[in-house]
């Protein structure tokens, strides 16, 4: 049988007037999709569970809710409702500035949407997380690379350096003020890397 938890009808009883239908149909459906799905309170708001697990949620704010499935993004009933979502907000199937019961899915894909999320709990799928990106290095100042192709040595230490280590330097090199500065610290990067040196040297133990 469905299990419904007390703190959850508390969260509901000091929602907004706005929120509390919403919340209230919401809960049902989801019950009504199955009859083995809990209830707890997860990151203080509703969370709908199968088998221990976080399936779906509905938080309510001062102005709108928004709900959620863990697996979301690869749930097909919910597709329609996150054409316009953002990359994060699809991948969670999340859907937010919910007014009105009318701004929820229509009530035969939220009972889909559960079915699916029940299944891929069953067989034991887990949240698909899109790679991280690789952050995009800056670019060589073309000072610099100029210094850099009259000193082979430093020129290919400079190349094997980290990302980060090239970054310090770089980003030491652009926040000169004047040209003179900038030349002065372009001769000392060129100094340092010949020796090996990060940007940070002195303070490295």
């Amino acid at each position: 049988m469905s299990t419904f938890n007390p703190k959850v009808d508390n969260y509901i009883a000091k929602a907004a007037d706005f929120a509390k239908p919403v919340l209230e149909h919401f809960r049902a459906v989801v019950h009504r999709a199955s009859p083995n799905i809990t209830e707890s309170i997860k990151w203080g708001v509703p969370s709908f569970d199968y088998k221990g697990k976080m399936m779906c949620s509905l938080a309510a704010f001062k102005g709108h809710c928004a709900m959620g499935f863990w697996l979301g993004g690869q749930i097909s009933a919910l597709k329609p409702y996150l054409e316009k979502a953002t990359e994060a907000a699809s991948e969670f199937g999340r859907i937010a500035n919910i007014k009105s019961i009318e701004d929820l899915p229509k009530d035969m894909d939220l009972v889909a949407a559960v079915k699916e999320a029940i299944q891929l709990i069953d067989a034991g799928v887990t949240m698909k997380r899109a790679p991280a990106k690789k952050a995009a290095e800056l670019p060589i100042p073309e000072a610099l690379m100029k210094a850099l192709g009259k000193n082979k040595k430093a020129k290919a230490v400079f190349e094997g350096f980290a990302p980060s280590h090239r970054k310090e330097y770089i980003q030491w090199i652009n926040e000169a003020k004047t040209e003179a500065t900038r030349d002065r610290r372009i001769a000392t990067t060129i100094e340092w890397v010949s020796e090996g040196k990060g940007r940070n040297w002195k303070y490295e133990r």
